[in-house]
């Protein structure tokens, strides 16, 4: 078994040369923005992006649309509601109305009664 040779700065040098030239050859081989092949990579990526915003635009009207119903039922039962409110106040009114009428009838009964 043989020793270790503890590394020189002359070595050490060396690697840290190999390894930035071998980062620099990784870089340069990498495609260009004009390779064919990143430009269809591209064009995938804005078709989906595309297709995310068509398909968040389907999602946003679908909820404005089932808001816009939501509201058209309320605004309907509030109405149904002071429709019946309106409906009650009337019968409540004639009821009224129809027991004055008697309570009138039987005071001018007791007066003629009298006379």
């Amino acid at each position: 078994m043989s020793g270790f040779r503890e590394p020189g700065f002359a070595d050490r040098q060396k690697a840290a040369q190999d390894a930035r030239k071998n980062l620099l050859n990784k870089f340069k081989s990498q495609p260009g923005p004009d390779d064919p092949a990143v430009a269809a990579r591209r064009a995938e990526r804005e078709a989906l992006a595309a297709k995310r915003a068509e398909a968040k635009a389907a999602r946003e009207a679908e909820k404005a649309e089932q808001k816009r119903l939501e509201e058209e039922a309320k605004a309907a039962e509030a109405a149904r509601i002071a429709r019946e409110a309106q409906e009650a106040a009337e019968r409540q009114a004639a009821l009224e109305a129809e027991q004055k009428a008697k309570r009138d009838a039987r005071y001018a009964a007791r007066k003629a009664k009298r006379k």
